[in-house]
């Protein structure tokens, strides 16, 4: 069989990262009467990595346009501890590049306006670029302005064609979404003046290797990224990376902040020591790649093992968090309704359906009082400390946390 080929340099992909198996999509929560239908749709969910720009990627197992579509259900501002995040970025960006009521500030992938809304409050004129209908709607309806697109070459011509130029352009968690990483980038270059400055987020995959976050990929994903890989991609589009910021955010993200390759914004010492860093962690060598699937089949055990002391117990173990990451882990776990009772979770798009694969019911965290569980696994495990702040009621009646990566471990 004819192994895929890269999708940024072409180099055909021979190595294997992590093999999932078959899963199901990770965002497309079940109704009572798709559940009873019993024809959920599955994919394989193999990662490879290029061995010659080392761009960590998933096969091109589903179209963009079955993941992003009318039912996507993740709404940012459904979690606090992200919106500060988005008010924190508004005001350093601001301040630091001196943005003022004439600057224009585009986000890609701006979900439902949990950003612009901040540069909106301090005077700026802001533009949303969402391939989601159901979001962009959200956003309009809090007065961000957006527009309904997948973002690429063709769509950053076209918004300069029609005088949209940024001095800001913000791309938070979007760069592992897109297929074409390569055309992603290439429509940054059309909108963004010439001084102006670009910002990535993305979780950072030395993160994601070191700490065993294998629930991190899903379809959704198409790409895990290194600075190694997205300055290649950067530099083959006529920007370039100046800075970079370490984030604490989904489990250890980079901020990286990047111009037009002629701008005249000064590379920092924190770009050059991240660069040290990746390569003496070796992710310039294929050999790094190799061994992390065991890892992972250890922290399945894990967890399987703790499911199975909690049964035998007879204690009543819940969840929390219907979040994509948690749907990868518990169905490369294999778990079921026989393991965990429900799922609670804030967003009111999720409640009242199923999760994908595992088929846990989402209920209101205002059940968990009602349910009274033993045990609350934390599924989204980087808002740990904001769940646990939320449901700490729990202890009232013995209940305990219980977190899973990168081991099992019971939080008393």
């Amino acid at each position: 069989m004819t192994p895929p080929a890269c999708r940024f340099c072409k180099t055909p992909l021979i190595h294997t990262f992590l093999d999932l198996g078959r899963q199901p999509l990770a965002n497309s929560y079940l109704t009572a009467e798709q559940l009873a239908a019993g024809s959920e749709p599955s994919y394989p969910l193999h990662v490879r990595v290029c061995h010659r720009c080392f761009l960590v990627q998933a096969d091109d197992a589903v179209p963009a346009d079955a993941i992003f579509d009318d039912g996507y259900a993740y709404f940012s501002s459904y979690s606090t501890s992200w919106v500060e995040h988005a008010r924190r970025y508004a005001m350093a960006m601001t301040e630091r590049f001196g943005l003022g009521p004439q600057a224009m500030v585009v986000e890609v992938a701006s979900n439902d306006g949990y950003l612009l809304k901040h540069f909106i409050d301090m005077g700026m004129s802001v533009l949303g670029v969402e391939p989601t209908a159901n979001t962009a709607e959200a956003a309009r309806a809090v007065g961000v302005p957006t527009e309904v697109a997948f973002f690429g070459e063709a769509t950053g011509r076209d918004l300069a064609a029609r005088g949209v130029r940024a001095d800001l352009m913000a791309a938070n968690n979007v760069l592992a979404h897109v297929p074409d990483i390569a055309d992603f980038v290439a429509g940054f270059r059309a909108v963004l003046k010439p001084q102006g400055v670009l910002t990535f987020e993305f979780p950072h995959l030395l993160n994601l290797i070191d700490k065993v976050q294998f629930d991190t990929i899903y379809h959704e994903h198409f790409s895990y990224l290194s600075l190694l890989a997205v300055e290649q991609v950067l530099r083959a589009k006529d920007l370039r990376p100046f800075d970079v910021e370490r984030l604490s955010t989904h489990g250890g993200s980079l901020r990286l902040l990047c111009c037009h390759q002629a701008a005249s914004h000064a590379e920092t010492d924190a770009l050059c020591v991240l660069r040290a860093d990746e390569a003496a962690a070796g992710l310039g060598r294929i050999e790094t790649y190799a061994g992390f699937a065991p890892r992972v089949e250890a922290v399945r055990a894990s967890f399987r093992a703790f499911l199975a002391a909690e049964k035998a117990a007879g204690r009543r173990v819940c969840a929390y968090g219907a979040a994509a990451k948690g749907n990868t882990f518990l169905n490369y776990c294999g778990t079921t309704t026989a393991d965990i009772a429900v799922v609670f979770d804030a967003s009111a798009a999720k409640q009242g359906r199923f999760l994908p694969g595992s088929h846990l019911p989402v209920l209101s965290p205002d059940a968990i009082a009602e349910v009274r569980p033993d045990d609350l696994v934390i599924l989204p495990w980087n808002l740990k400390d904001e769940i646990i702040g939320q449901t700490a009621f729990i202890r009232d009646w013995g209940g305990r946390f219980v977190t899973a990566s990168p081991v099992t471990t019971v939080i008393p």
